[in-house]
C-alpha cells in the first residue's frame, strides 16, 4: 500500500523539516531519505521552506522527494565561495528590510537580493524599517533610498514596525501570499512579524553598541500565518548575498533602467564597463542611472568573473 501524500515545507531547522500536509493540514517532523541529499550537490540545503515534497508519515516521518519548484531565492555567501543556499522555494513575493543605520544596509546588498529576485521573476518591495530612530540626515538618507527604487519600480514602504499605521500598510500587501521576508540581521524581521501578528511572539534581538551590527535571533527559516490564508517566511539574518547561476553577460537583464538604457548602445554585447558610445554610463553621467546602482551592477560583473576564472 502506498502511503506517500504531499505537503509543504513550513520549517527547516538543520536536519530536520516541519510538513504541513497538504490535504489534511497536519503538522509532520520530518527527516529526509539520505539518496535525496545528493540531488543537488550545489547547495548546502537540499531542501528549503516553501518546498511541496512528498513524504510517508509513519512512526518515524520521511520526505522521500522533491516536487518541481516554480521559484526560488538563491545566494551565495560570498562571491567567491562556491557552496549555494537556497533561501526560500515557491514564493509569490519577498519584502527586503532594509535600515539606513542601526545597522546600515549597504545599497550594493539590496541590488544583489534584487538581481537573485529578478532572475526567477519573484517581486519585491523594499522596506525601510526604524523610521522612528532616525534623525533629520537619516530621513533624508530613507527618503533618498525610496526614491532609487521607487523610479525603477519597486513598492518602497518606510515604516517603523512600531507604529500600527505603519505595520497597516505593510499587511496590506501580504493577503493570499506567501511572502518571504529576508534582509540583515537586525533590521525588525522578527519585530514587524511580530507587530502583524502579535500571537507568534517572536524572539527579539538587540543591536550591538560597538559594532553597530544585528545579533541573530532567528535561527531557522519558518512560514508563519499573519492571517488568514496570509504567510510571511521568516529567515535569519544575512550578511552577504553573492549570486548564482547569473551569466555575466545576462546581469544587465536584472537591471531595468540598465537593461532600458542599453538599447542606444553602439556596439551588441556590450558590458557598460569601459566601451564607447556606451547609453549606459551616457545615462549614469546625466543622472538617469543611479551612481550607486551602477557601482553594484559593476562589482557584481567584476566578482562573477573572477569566481568564473
Amino acid at each position: 500500500m502506498d502511503n506517500k501524500k504531499i505537503g509543504l515545507v513550513v520549517k527547516a531547522a538543520g536536519s530536520l523539516y516541519t510538513v504541513r500536509d497538504k490535504q489534511s493540514g497536519g503538522v509532520y517532523e520530518c527527516r529526509i531519505r539520505g539518496k535525496l541529499r545528493l540531488n543537488d550537490a550545489r547547495t548546502t540545503n537540499p531542501l528549503a521552506v516553501g518546498d511541496a515534497v512528498c513524504y510517508e508519515p509513519g512512526a518515524a516521518p520521511v520526505i522521500t522527494a522533491l516536487l518541481p519548484r516554480r521559484n526560488y531565492i538563491i545566494r551565495r555567501a560570498t562571491n567567491l565561495s562556491k557552496e549555494a543556499h537556497i533561501v526560500a522555494a515557491n514564493i509569490d513575493q519577498a519584502f527586503l528590510l532594509v535600515t539606513v543605520d542601526f545597522p546600515r544596509t549597504s545599497t550594493e546588498f539590496i541590488d544583489r537580493f534584487l538581481v537573485s529576485a529578478e532572475a526567477y521573476r519573484i517581486p519585491v518591495g523594499i522596506v525601510v524599517n526604524k523610521v522612528d530612530l532616525y534623525d533629520a540626515r537619516r530621513l533624508q538618507e530613507a527618503a533618498h533610498l525610496a526614491e532609487i527604487y521607487g523610479a525603477i519600480g519597486y513598492q518602497t514602504l518606510k515604516i517603523s514596525a512600531k507604529v500600527k499605521d505603519d505595520v497597516g500598510l505593510v499587511k496590506s500587501f501580504l493577503a493570499n501570499k506567501i511572502t518571504l521576508f529576508s534582509g540583515n540581521s537586525g533590521v525588525g524581521k522578527s519585530s514587524l512579524i511580530n507587530a502583524l501578528n502579535p500571537r507568534l511572539g517572536l524572539r527579539v534581538g538587540e543591536i550591538s553598541e560597538y559594532h553597530n551590527k544585528g545579533r541573530h535571533t532567528t535561527t531557522f527559516s519558518e512560514m508563519l500565518e499573519v492571517e488568514e490564508n496570509s504567510y510571511v517566511v521568516d529567515t535569519p539574518g544575512i550578511k552577504g548575498f553573492g549570486l548564482v547561476d547569473i551569466d555575466p553577460s545576462e546581469l544587465s537583464h536584472y537591471f531595468s533602467e540598465i537593461f532600458a538604457a542599453s538599447r542606444g548602445c553602439r556596439f551588441n554585447g556590450c558590458t557598460h564597463a569601459h566601451e564607447p558610445g556606451c547609453a549606459v554610463r551616457q545615462s549614469v553621467a546625466s543622472g538617469g542611472i543611479s551612481q550607486s546602482r551602477y557601482a553594484s551592477y559593476l562589482k557584481m560583473l567584476e566578482g562573477d568573473e573572477k569566481y568564473r576564472r
